[in-house]
């Protein structure tokens, strides 16, 4: 049966390249295609780190999809001193973020939308975590860079990686923090008028 036929569901896009995002949607046992949109990433002047995740977000979610569809797109950075910290470019400033981090907290936003394509619909909402990072020295923040992990992940760490090592506590949602904020996945379904359950499969499948 084709997705846009009464009664059938429209198919699930994750709108993201990140591996991280992927393997989230996965745990919950969802079958979807990735698509990753082509949408630049920079703030706007003046624009807080929650209107900026949450934009970005909406602008992803809108960059794919087609009629009978319900695509899901999320952005996710890090906020020390009130400053977005995204992904580095280069070892050089991947190690300057984590001395940035180290021994404190910082806030882990992730802006999330759920877009259906042929309701025109468009739900958008943001997560956040607070992450405490326990001290860090200069040879084991040489060392975390040297093993390629922070390279792309906003803040240089990974809380499902080897960065976990790093990472003192978390207050809210631990998959926020990794990309994803699941049970605001569920909300944003419902608000939309979508069951996030219907596309489990079955016990045992």
């Amino acid at each position: 049966m084709s997705p846009t036929e009464v009664g059938a569901l429209p198919s699930l896009v994750l709108a993201s390249g990140s591996p991280r995002r992927r393997e989230l949607l996965g745990t919950l046992g969802l079958e979807f295609e990735v698509r990753p949109p082509n949408v630049p990433e920079s703030p706007h002047p003046g624009e807080t780190p929650e209107g900026y995740v949450r934009r970005l977000s909406r602008e992803k979610a809108a960059a794919v999809g087609t009629a009978g569809e319900l695509v899901i797109a999320a952005d996710t950075i890090v906020v020390v001193d009130d400053e977005v910290l995204e992904k580095p470019v280069d070892n050089a400033e991947a190690a300057s973020m984590l001395r940035r981090l180290q021994g404190r907290e910082h806030r882990v936003l992730t802006g999330v939308s759920v877009r259906d394509v042929s309701a025109a619909g468009l739900v958008t909402d943001h997560g956040e975590s607070l992450v405490h990072m326990r001290p860090m020295i200069d040879d084991e923040i040489t060392w975390y860079v040297a093993t390629g992990e922070p390279a792309d992940k906003a803040g240089s760490y990974a809380l499902q990686g080897i960065g976990a090592i790093f990472v003192a506590g978390v207050t809210g949602s631990s998959s926020n923090v990794i990309g994803l904020p699941l049970a605001l996945v569920y909300v944003l379904f419902a608000s939309i008028g979508h069951d996030l359950k219907a596309y489990s499969a079955e016990p045992g499948e």
